[in-house]
């Protein structure tokens, strides 16, 4: 054989490896150890109001929100949280206890730095397939305000309030705020202001991503702390709103 042709030889083998490196790494799309959550289906549903009285609770298992993102080491007085996971044929439903020594709310509106007053973050990707959602609906970030109210940003790169899309309730019990909310999925063929979007019907055995944090802001200008229930391996740890590929998995179980 020539050196010609053991040189295209070569270079064809070389060609076709890169082919496969490439597909595989294109195929990632998600960053590597996500957790797996088991979330049990809530058959007498839950009703949201922050009590944490609901049979469904006793059934599903808590996981911690202990990621620093942003900020400088802190005590456990001043924050720790923990979050459960049910769900019925309409919602999800997560139950997060959180202790935060100060509670605090600067902006009265509702679309303006909501992420530097103390709030619940909570990602969800209907169909755990991750990638960018920062100006789509290939997931959300609401944002749950101590108001109850849920902010993310819209496809005209503009927050907006998503409130319809969630139920919200939360009560301080001594040291611990108790959270319930309970959101409706939608997926990525969501339009901003049309009243055809319909929310995905769940089904036992369907995975979808989800990642819990919390805003954390004891009196500044901007949050001091920025805290959630994922590692995040490499490049800015406080991506999460545009990067779905960050998102643990849930399986909902029957």
């Amino acid at each position: 054989m020539s050196v010609f042709k053991r040189f295209i030889g070569y270079c064809a083998v070389a060609a076709c490896t890169f082919s496969v490196v490439a597909a595989e790494v294109t195929d990632v799309s998600h960053a590597v150890s996500r957790s797996q959550y088991i979330a049990p289906f809530a058959a007498a549903g839950v009703e949201v109001d922050g009590n944490s009285h609901d049979v469904a609770w006793k059934e599903a298992e808590w996981r911690a929100i202990n990621y620093r993102w942003l900020g400088p080491d802190y005590a456990e007085s001043d924050f720790s949280g923990r979050f459960k996971v049910v769900w019925t044929e309409e919602r999800i439903y997560l139950l997060v206890e959180i202790v935060d020594d100060i509670l605090f709310d600067s902006h009265r509106d509702p679309l303006t730095q909501y992420w530097d007053d103390d709030c619940l973050e909570v990602f969800i990707d209907e169909d755990y397939s991750g990638g960018d959602h920062q100006f789509n609906h290939n997931a959300f970030a609401y944002h749950f305000s101590l108001d109850n109210q849920a902010i993310d940003i819209g496809t005209d790169q503009k927050a907006r309030n998503y409130s319809h899309h969630v139920e919200s309730a939360w009560r301080q019990h001594n040291d611990i705020i108790s959270w319930e909310v309970g959101i409706s999925l939608y997926d990525d063929t969501y339009v901003d202001d049309s009243i055809e979007n319909t929310p995905v019907a769940l089904l036992a055995g369907k995975i979808i991503g989800l990642m819990v944090a919390y805003c954390d802001n004891d009196g500044s200008e901007l949050r001091e702390n920025f805290i959630g229930s994922e590692s995040v391996p490499s490049g800015p740890k406080d991506r999460g709103w545009i990067d779905a590929g960050l998102f643990g998995e849930v399986v909902l179980d029957e």
